[in-house]
């Protein structure tokens, strides 16, 4: 069979393959096992085809794979494989979807995360989860002594300050029951503390030991969280042709709704990564404030946005201005040069 392209719907358990050959016509199309799918489909494809995948859950391991065996792997991201499911939606639907959509001239693709890219992604990810439960069990805290006269301020410190306060003084009307309820749940509280410190260790000893991390960290507004989880969500950022077209993979441009020739602007598109959008967002309304003190082209360049904008909108376009500039950055392999920042 002179497969040239084939298009792989992941799932769990069940992978299904749609292949096309060189006049676009289907000439294979198997429902396979996950134990098996990868010997079939070694069996029946030539190396020279090139594999197309959903970017899913699995699908940057399954390509490395893929890669491993000598194929090209090309990732699609799931809202441009939908325009070309036709009918109803179904596995085999969605594979010949994807096979379509990859032969597309203008498609854009995701490149495929290196392992060391995911080792960062996902210590960032359990820190994010563990913020969140850390979130949760102070307001359940709060919550629950607000029943008993006792209010914390809104800060976590200040609740980490109380809590030792209230069960040191007996004078507080707790029950023995409730205090001890107070003591596991301020025990867990710790934990989650602990645990977060731990992964910020990990994180600022990965932005420490990684060359571009620590070429990223030149930029202001940018710290050991934010280089790392830029490289885990871009990594050499040779996939974008220019720096706006990262910063438009983070959502930091405007989205467009224009028509008969008349342009107009939106908000920020808000697509791609949100956590990475975040950071680079909170890095620039740090690098505002101290840009008040500060005489340098890229201080009076956002505080002249600042004074005639809302502060917002200031911190997203400090927020794109260092997403190109780390794209210059990690593409060139430079160093950063502040006379350049503001141009």
């Amino acid at each position: 069979m002179d497969i040239i392209r084939v298009g792989i719907d992941l799932a769990k358990s069940v992978f299904q393959l749609h292949a096309v050959d060189r006049r676009e016509k289907t000439i294979w199309r198997r429902r396979l096992a996950r134990d098996e799918w990868l010997n079939v489909l070694r069996a029946t494809v030539p190396l020279h085809a090139q594999i197309g995948m959903e970017a899913c859950g699995g699908a940057h391991y399954w390509a490395r794979r893929l890669q491993t065996l000598g194929y090209t792997v090309k990732l699609i991201a799931p809202q441009f494989v939908k325009p070309y499911v036709k009918s109803n939606k179904n596995d085999a639907n969605d594979a010949e979807a994807i096979c379509e959509a990859m032969s597309r001239p203008g498609m854009r693709f995701v490149s495929v995360k290196t392992v060391e890219q995911q080792d960062v992604q996902a210590a960032h990810r359990v820190r994010t989860g563990l913020m969140e439960q850390r979130t949760a069990k102070a307001n359940q805290i709060r919550g629950l002594a607000s029943e008993y006269g006792l209010v914390a301020p809104k800060q976590i410190l200040q609740l980490r300050r109380a809590v030792p306060v209230w069960l040191e003084n007996s004078d507080c009307c707790l029950s023995d029951r409730f205090r001890r309820l107070l003591i596991g749940i301020w025990e867990d509280l710790r934990a989650l503390d602990e645990r977060i410190a731990e992964l910020d260790r990990e994180i600022a000893a990965i932005a420490a030991s990684d060359p571009v991390a620590v070429r990223l960290q030149q930029l202001r507004g940018v710290g050991p969280m934010v280089a790392t989880a830029l490289l885990a969500a871009v990594g050499d950022a040779r996939q974008f042709a220019n720096g706006r077209q990262m910063a438009a993979s983070l959502g930091l441009t405007p989205k467009q709704n224009s028509s008969g020739g008349k342009e107009r602007l939106l908000g920020i598109s808000k697509r791609g990564d949100s956590y990475v959008r975040c950071l680079l967002i909170h890095g620039a309304r740090a690098m505002i404030q101290m840009a008040r003190r500060r005489t340098d082209a890229l201080s009076l360049w956002v505080m002249r946005i600042a004074a005639n904008r809302h502060p917002n909108v200031a911190a997203v376009a400090l927020a794109n201005k260092t997403a190109r500039i780390a794209w210059a950055m990690i593409t060139r392999e430079t160093d950063y040069h502040p006379e350049l920042a503001a141009q």
